[in-house]
């Protein structure tokens, strides 16, 4: 069954590249006391995630953090190495924070998992994004076309800060 708002985000560990390597982050511990936007995608380096959904937020992330939201955090069923690459490749750094779900756990804990194994990519995310305070879900925008990100964009989470 699939996260709700309204309900609590799940335990787990998600993975991020820092300049010692990879490095754990605890949900329970993350989300605490914050206010954070999270969108998910299926992949790092895919056409759609590349050059629409996480430009936008890199983009928008001044904006976003204007209404108060103390981070922004690009998911995905990726290991970190790469969620580091390509938040490199993307302008992410000090914009958007890029965590890993290297075995989909939290993807599947949320229920927002898909398997893309008919294209050889195996579990994947769905296209998402979600306003998280304190550990609680108040939006959540599941994306009905995962070659798009309107539902799931910058401008739509904007919208409703």
């Amino acid at each position: 069954m699939a996260i709700k708002v309204g309900d609590k985000i799940p335990e787990a560990t998600l993975m991020q590249m820092t300049d010692k390597g990879p490095a754990p982050v605890k949900t329970g511990e993350f989300f605490k006391g914050r206010k954070i936007v999270v969108f998910a995608l299926p992949g790092a380096f895919t056409p759609t995630c590349s050059n629409q959904h996480l430009p936008g937020f890199v983009k928008s992330a001044d904006e976003i953090r204007a209404k108060g939201v103390d981070e922004i955090v690009c998911l995905s069923v990726n290991d970190a190495f790469v969620m580091g690459a390509w938040g490199k490749q993307q302008g992410a750094d000090g914009k958007v924070t890029m965590l890993g779900d290297g075995n989909g756990d939290f993807t599947k804990a949320l229920g927002l998992d898909f398997d893309g194994s008919g294209f050889g990519m195996g579990t994947r995310s769905l296209r998402y994004s979600m306003l998280v305070e304190d550990g609680v879900v108040k939006t959540l925008n599941k994306e009905q076309n995962p070659g798009e990100a309107k539902i799931s964009g910058a401008e739509n989470i904007l919208s409703q800060l």
